[in-house]
């Protein structure tokens, strides 16, 4: 088990200094930028097969822990993200709208893992080398910065969760939800 978490983090950490390059946003069918909600359409239809954690690591996305062993991520008094499940082999630089680096699962009433979120992310260092001031942005949204020395213990890093798959009272693109809430010890 720990032996799969490990190379699953390695593979993250080693694609994490990828040089970084931008995508071009979606378009709509009239050839303009995308609005927000043809965006989530399509994010939505994009992750549609990876409901359930397993369709999720059948493509090659590995449930991710901090340095704790900590899966399920929540912050008092803010709420919860809840389970990630990362694919290393996407964090390359690049933003793509199809292909979120990791799917976010909560807990439903019934103790099963459901998706709910989308989080797009890229090395500050690695945005920076192609982009020198600024933050990604996607969704009409610019990309929180989590700096060096976080939970996970990797390096500075840009990004966006996007809740296309439930709602969050705190904004769809919040990256706590108030109403996701981990259970004790996972």
């Amino acid at each position: 088990m720990w032996g799969g978490l490990a190379l699953a983090v390695a593979a993250l950490l080693s694609l994490l200094a990828a040089p970084a390059t931008a995508v071009m946003p979606a378009v709509d069918v009239q050839g303009g930028r995308a609005t927000t909600a043809h965006e989530v359409a399509v994010a939505r239809s994009a992750t549609q097969d990876f409901t359930h954690p397993p369709a999720a690591k059948k493509a090659g996305y590995a449930l991710l822990k901090d340095a704790k062993g900590i899966a399920c991520i929540a912050m008092k008094g803010m709420g919860g993200m809840g389970i990630h499940y990362a694919d290393g082999a996407l964090v390359d630089g690049r933003i793509r709208l199809r292909h979120p680096e990791a799917l976010v699962y909560r807990f439903t009433f019934n103790g099963h893992l459901r998706l709910s979120a989308l989080e797009y992310l890229v090395t500050r260092e690695a945005w920076r080398a192609h982009h020198p001031t600024g933050r990604p942005a996607l969704f009409g949204h610019r990309f929180n910065l989590t700096p060096a020395g976080n939970r996970f213990g990797l390096p500075a890093y840009f990004s966006l969760h996007a809740w296309v798959w439930d709602k969050n009272p705190a904004g769809k693109f919040a990256p706590f939800n108030p109403d996701v809430h981990c259970p004790p010890g996972v």
